[in-house]
């Protein structure tokens, strides 16, 4: 992979996890790790679970650092025990941190999918990937420290990786931590999920997605407020959806709506051109996405009597509340959710032309539309 391209365990356009200095909006999971390393009940593994974007990977590098730049009790010899770390926070001149920002810290190994045989980025997890770390153990085993396992995303191993991951998990190496981060833990073997204490990570509210945006540089749009309520708590989803125009898609995909039943057909066609062009997977993908959000929110509408809010476009609200107004309503929505989600996977995986996907998609919403007038 190019300099540029991201790794598979870091957000397109966001920076690398181990380059995040600050955690926002997950004080509680922190706090429960921090309480069992103070207690002397530091677990050998960690599942980290939460959904996709809400500071997992950032949390796991966060713990690494502070267990490899924290000298253990025993090693303070004459001066006593020091006071009990109150955070997780490491000074950033510390020699562990420059070695971890420089992915030169021999205390630390990071498992993610890697490139197969033609160069490519494999799409699992595998055995060799997990065979790495007995060398990892047996080189760094001799000067008694620390050591700590990043595995990003647990998810992705093939069944032969979860085995052999197991088998660590059943017998660690002393002085181990191994940090599993964990987007659908249920794909999990239950075995790996019960040798693992969970630590469990939630949305972030409003404030503290802002502060983590701001730190990872990302530039704020005018409407943070349709941000938030499409991105629902993940900083990386809001870092996708600021980068691929995901705000301007959903609000036209909303004004489309707005036009239902009757629905302004050369709107639709102009949104489904934009998908087929090339280059735009990633948009394609994305509309795919913000399809189904609209759908649910559709849904949600319906059947709680009220619109969600805050918005996440332009006359959204009143579009939502004019196509669903009822629990029967709300029903067929979700139901034509659940149809269309299956036909767009499978009009990708045969290949299906993107534009005639989209109209597809989009006349199946306008058939709904009339039905549940």
């Amino acid at each position: 992979m190019s300099d540029d391209t991201p790794t598979p365990d870091q957000a397109p356009g966001a920076p690398h996890p181990r380059e995040t200095q600050q955690m926002f909006g997950q004080g509680e999971a922190e706090k429960a790790f921090l309480s069992a390393y103070t207690s002397d009940r530091l677990h050998h593994g960690w599942l980290l679970t939460g959904p996709r974007g809400v500071g997992k990977a950032t949390l796991a590098w966060r713990i690494a650092r502070f267990l490899l730049a924290t000298p253990p009790v025993e090693d303070d010899g004459l001066f006593g025990a020091p006071p009990p770390p109150e955070s997780l926070e490491v000074d950033p001149e510390h020699p562990v941190a420059h070695r971890i920002l420089a992915g030169a810290e021999p205390g630390l190994a990071a498992i993610t999918r890697s490139l197969n045989d033609q160069g490519r980025l494999r799409n699992e997890i595998v055995v060799d990937d997990i065979r790495k770390l007995g060398k990892f153990f047996g080189l760094s085993s001799a000067d008694g420290g620390r050591r700590v396992v990043i595995v990003d995303s647990a998810d992705e191993m093939n069944v032969s990786a979860a085995n052999a991951l197991l088998k660590m998990l059943e017998e660690p190496p002393a002085r181990t931590t191994l940090l599993l981060v964990s987007h659908q833990p249920s794909r999990l073997l239950p075995t790996i999920r019960s040798r693992c204490r969970t630590l469990r990570l939630s949305p972030m509210g409003a404030e503290d997605m802002q502060a983590a945006l701001t730190q990872t540089g990302t530039e704020l749009p005018a409407q943070t407020d349709h941000l938030a309520a499409l991105a629902a708590g993940s900083v990386g989803d809001a870092v996708r959806l600021i980068n691929l125009g995901g705000l301007e898609i959903y609000a036209e995909l909303i004004a489309i709506l707005g036009t239902l039943p009757r629905m302004d057909r050369q709107r639709a066609l102009r949104l489904a051109e934009a998908a087929a062009q090339r280059g735009a997977a990633e948009k394609f993908e994305l509309l795919l996405t913000l399809i189904d959000v609209a759908l649910s929110r559709l849904a949600l509408t319906g059947a709680t009597g009220a619109p969600p809010m805050p918005e996440a476009a332009p006359n959204e609200a009143e579009t939502l509340s004019r196509l669903s107004s009822s629990p029967q309503q709300a029903r067929q929505w979700a139901e034509v959710a659940a149809t269309i989600t299956a036909r767009a996977r499978h009009g990708q995986a045969v290949n299906l032309d993107p534009a005639a996907l989209v109209l597809d998609t989009v006349f199946k919403i306008q058939e709904t539309a009339g039905r549940s007038r």
